[in-house]
């Protein structure tokens, strides 16, 4: 992970980019990037994966750099996530389904 943060690092300074990377604006670009993505399955299930994964990559390109302009190392977010995601949706219970977890019984 901390490879691929770097190269997204140096990609936008070589460019002079920061300054474009607020907050807000990569929510913004992350939102738009993630619509192109369902765009990919808009009218059916016949999609392209080179383009859906193009989409994909574009949505975790804008998802790290928003990482980067909060200052904030993505894996140890991803990993809080997962522990709140695992009491929130323990195996005994949501094994197999799709109820959202205020649901589960």
């Amino acid at each position: 992970m901390e490879k691929i943060v770097n190269d997204i690092k140096e990609f936008i300074e070589e460019r002079d980019w920061r300054q474009f990377h607020t907050p807000d604006c990569l929510a913004k670009s992350i939102s738009i990037e993630a619509g192109e993505l369902l765009e990919c399955f808009q009218w059916n299930n016949n999609y392209d994966k080179e383009h859906v994964l193009e989409e994909v990559a574009d949505v975790l390109i804008y998802g790290l750099q928003m990482c980067i302009a909060l200052d904030v190392d993505p894996e140890t977010i991803i990993r809080l996530k997962m522990e709140k995601n695992a009491k929130k949706y323990p195996v005994d219970k949501a094994k197999g389904v799709s109820t959202k977890y205020s649901e589960l019984k």
